[in-house]
């Protein structure tokens, strides 16, 4: 439950940080700290004494906030967070770019397939060569370029995901499984120079608001009148966390995760009146060059190099996996790949399940998603293909929820809340808004309940010191459920990539978000964590926000295979031409 508070936050604001950015206070504090420690050398004759002082965490650098942020405030050890900043560590320009031309062009970068044959076999792979230059043609000397590769073949409607490995040198490589019969060609995109990501992270890392929210204040007024107020809301985060400054704020702290929701304090109405949330603007932090850099025809544009048609062969050896679905598998590189639209996974035995099969694999299942609207669309999607269940009417916005939906044949519920704050949502109740973490926590769990959340696409505008927080304390809930009731099955879903490319919503930043939730549960028995990255990534259609309805066909279908995989047939593994028709070689 959110606690409303009128008096300002007695947090201390971050002494040492403050120092650092005011030379003057810093000089002063120094002459000061001298004189003590004459004063003590006197008092005591001259004799040293050692005075102990308990280790202190490692804090994260000042950022423009003024506060400094340990692992300790975001609630792990020192050597998890070094961990998770090696994770996600990214080469960025080694001097400052001053001039549009010094970044990478996607006009003049180039790629190109290694050692070329006449033709492969199933299951083998080719290597790819990226080169980046500038708009001067140059070679760059240094990495950080975020491109994005693939496999395809338009006609089948077959693709695959390729890892980009960077060689800090201005090249890049990636190896392209060869999975499907016939034929296919090498795309490569550059969805963002170096230099912007160099731009994002900097304004990642800081605390610049570029998401503000809305708060709707209710109450009532003279002769029965009711007044309306609206303030703007955002996060505290760190000691001097503010957004806005002057009289403010009400600040709203979670009881159990200690988060800090803060609005300006509204003219009449008091702070315990506020009673909808909604989102409100976003703000641009870039200048006139940094604007220039994220242009269109800078930005996710697809970069010239070999068109060679690539001619796949059949082959005798056996690709794919025939293991049951199952918690701790590990995801590989690539996860699958789409023929005929329909993804073939590598992570473990998955199938296409008729709408008589999802009702069956659900049954006696209590299923609860959480998160934003990519996990609504599981539940629209379940909604209309599971035989016999209905939505109950629970007075919500169709859109925001929270959603039910149930089946009494099969004893099918099926719920979907979104997170809580910071969300960008229309206008709805703040009281529907609630954190993962605290949800997990009023579960029983068993085997009979199943936990589906993701939590990525609204966090991307907040510092991810913020985001490991909270990621920590969804895993401390995760892990007392799993403790309490180990037969419950939790999945994670994924990030998934967007149309948007700019300084607000770019992949980048849910790619870095993605790393760090792997990381922090990669070593957690019991959770599941199911890729739709690599999924929406290589699909043919146009990068959405909200996956397209066959993307979600497709990962509902790997979601149904996790929570029951007794109901999955084995894995479709080899495959033949015949007729110009790509057929199903063996099936069990």
């Amino acid at each position: 439950m959110v606690m409303p508070s009128k008096k300002k936050s007695n947090a201390p604001v971050c002494r040492l940080c403050s120092l650092i950015c005011r030379p003057y206070a810093l000089l002063q504090a120094c002459f000061l700290w001298t004189l003590f420690c004459l004063a003590l050398w006197t008092l005591t004759d001259g004799i040293h004494i050692k005075i102990f002082q308990p280790t202190r965490p490692k804090p994260v650098p000042c950022n423009n906030s003024s506060s400094i942020i340990s692992a300790f405030d975001m609630g792990i050890s020192d050597e998890e967070w070094e961990r998770l900043q090696k994770a996600i560590d990214w080469p960025i320009p080694d001097q400052e770019i001053i001039n549009l031309n010094q970044s990478t062009s996607p006009v003049h970068s180039t790629f190109s397939i290694v050692g070329f044959k006449e033709s492969y076999k199933v299951g083998e792979k080719i290597s790819v060569i990226i080169t980046a230059r500038d708009h001067n043609k140059n070679l760059k000397r240094y990495g950080g370029d975020f491109f994005k590769a693939k496999l395809f073949n338009a006609e089948l409607k077959a693709s695959v995901y390729g890892e980009v490995l960077d060689h800090h040198n201005g090249t890049y490589s990636v190896e392209l499984l060869l999975p499907w019969e016939g034929q296919a060609q090498v795309s490569v995109r550059l969805e963002h120079s170096s230099e912007v990501v160099q731009i994002l992270k900097k304004y990642r890392d800081s605390s610049f608001p570029r998401s503000h929210y809305n708060g709707y204040f209710e109450g009532p007024g003279l002769n029965k009148t009711k007044i309306h107020e609206v303030v703007e809301c955002n996060l505290k985060w760190g000691a001097d966390g503010s957004w806005s400054k002057g009289d403010c704020c009400c600040e709203y702290k979670d009881i159990k995760t200690e988060t800090v929701w803060q609005c300006e304090r509204p003219k009449e109405l008091s702070c315990d009146q506020l009673v909808h949330h909604s989102y409100g603007h976003l703000e641009d932090p870039l200048n006139l060059f940094e604007q220039q850099l994220f242009t269109k025809n800078l930005t996710n544009v697809a970069i010239s190099g070999d068109k060679k048609v690539i001619t796949v062969l059949r082959s005798t050896a056996l690709i794919g996996t025939m293991e049951k679905c199952r918690s701790g598998m590990k995801t590989p590189v690539p996860a699958g790949f789409y023929l005929y639209d329909v993804w073939k996974s590598f992570v473990c035995n998955t199938r296409q399940f008729s709408p008589a099969q999802m009702a069956n694999c659900l049954k006696n299942k209590t299923v609860y998603l959480m998160g934003d609207s990519t996990t609504r669309q599981w539940f629209e999607y379940l909604e209309r293909n599971v035989p016999g269940i209905k939505r109950m009417d629970l007075h919500t916005p169709p859109a925001n929820g929270p959603l039910m939906a149930v089946e009494l044949k099969n004893n099918i519920i099926v719920h979907w809340r979104p997170h809580g704050v910071p969300v960008r949502f229309s206008k709805m109740p703040i009281t529907d808004l609630h954190y993962i973490s605290n949800d997990i926590d009023e579960i029983a769990g068993g085997p009979h309940a199943v936990i589906v959340f993701t939590f990525f696409a609204h966090l991307v505008f907040h510092p991810i010191t913020f985001y490991v927080y909270e990621v920590a304390k969804i895993r401390q809930s995760v892990v007392a459920l799993l403790r309490r009731a180990p037969e419950t099955t939790i999945i994670i879903k994924s990030g998934n990539t967007a149309g948007l490319k700019n300084i607000f919503q770019s992949d980048w930043h849910v790619l870095q978000l993605d790393t760090v939730m792997r990381e922090m549960f990669r070593d957690i028995d019991g959770v599941i964590f199911l890729d739709v990255w690599q999924m929406t990534s290589c699909h043919y259609l146009r990068e959405h926000i909200h996956p397209r309805p066959v993307i979600i066909a497709n990962e509902v279908n790997m979601f149904l295979s996790h929570v029951s995989p007794s109901c999955g047939l084995f894995k479709l593994i080899l495959f033949h031409k015949e007729n110009g028709k790509l057929n199903w070689l063996s099936e069990g």
